[in-house]
């Protein structure tokens, strides 16, 4: 009988996933859905830390590198091929072990996170070109009228949020509060699978040390010239790409926006706020009795804490 659980390998940035992950997928007839925001680009090898060719070779990988540094790989595209690809994975009589830190993609095993909302595209066009050529204060005014009981906890402040919850409200004709509420009574896409969680962590100074020697190593094993190169192909049309810690502040070097001996120093400060953020998300999202100690594990217990379909907040 098939196996059809998705087994879920999450932690900290740093904490040793891909060799853990390798070792317990080749013990287990299981295949790698790659749950890293990063990782679906190709060429962005140095800076995200990627499974080697030989690793890759290892055991099958699903998700990586599918599409250019140039070209933004939205949530929903993700969502479609997960779908299909988890199918495929058990229609082989395999297990799926899905790898990766990134808290948005992660949960979308967990909750609902598209909306499945379809705008008009002349209309699109039309706010689209409105929001370019007026002030954001302007746009926030209409943004307002369309929600005359307030805009929650929005960040007006945000363009591209608020361009996103305009487009959202004029398409629906509904309201911001309206539309959450709908969206709260979503079904997840995997709400019918039962869900087993890992989620890998070492003490912090342990952590950090590992950030730090990670940063170093990248640097000497050619990120400046990776993102030479990923500059010539148009990371910087695609900001999801382009603002990952690592690249961005690359970038900046590379413009001259801060010196050479900086560069190591800021990455280390940018992956250690990284830190924080992750440990935020598990403690809110995940089950304490998920969470285990890597700094002595060799190899990846079988045994594995079971999650609900949905995961609140």
């Amino acid at each position: 009988m098939v196996d059809t659980t998705l087994y879920i390998l999450t932690g900290f940035t740093a904490v040793g996933k891909t060799s853990l992950s390798l070792d317990w997928a080749r013990r287990n007839n299981a295949e790698i859905v790659s749950c890293d925001s990063l990782l679906f680009y190709k060429n962005m090898d140095v800076g995200t830390a990627k499974p080697t060719p030989r690793e890759l070779a290892m055991v099958p990988h699903h998700l990586i590198d599918v599409v250019d540094p140039s070209v933004q790989y939205s949530i929903k595209q993700y969502l479609d091929a997960v779908k299909q690809i988890v199918s495929d994975i058990h229609s082989r009589g395999r297990r799926v072990l899905v790898v990766g830190g990134s808290g948005f993609y992660l949960n979308s095993f967990f909750s609902a996170v598209v909306d499945g909302l379809e705008i008009d595209p002349a209309d699109k066009i039309r706010i689209e070109n409105q929001f370019e050529i007026q002030s954001l204060e302007a746009s926030v005014e209409v943004l307002m009228e369309l929600n005359p009981g307030g805009v929650g906890d929005l960040d007006i402040e945000n363009p591209r949020r608020v361009l996103k919850a305009w487009l959202r409200c004029a398409g629906s004709g509904k309201t911001l509060e309206e539309l959450r509420l709908e969206f709260d009574q979503k079904p997840g896409e995997f709400d019918s699978y039962q869900k087993k969680v890992l989620v890998l962590s070492r003490p912090r100074e342990e952590l950090e040390k590992r950030v730090s020697s990670r940063v170093k190593a990248m640097i000497s094993s050619g990120l400046i010239e990776e993102v030479r190169g990923l500059i010539t192909q148009g990371i910087e049309k695609n900001s999801s790409a382009a603002q990952a810690i690592g690249y961005r502040e690359t970038i900046a070097y590379l413009k001259g926006e801060i010196g050479e001996d900086a560069l190591v120093e800021t990455i280390v400060k940018n992956t250690r706020k990284l830190l924080k953020k992750q440990r935020t998300w598990f403690n809110k999202f995940l089950p304490d009795e998920a969470v285990i100690n890597v700094s002595q594990l060799e190899t990846l217990p079988d045994d594995w804490h079971s999650v609900a379909a949905r995961i609140p907040g």
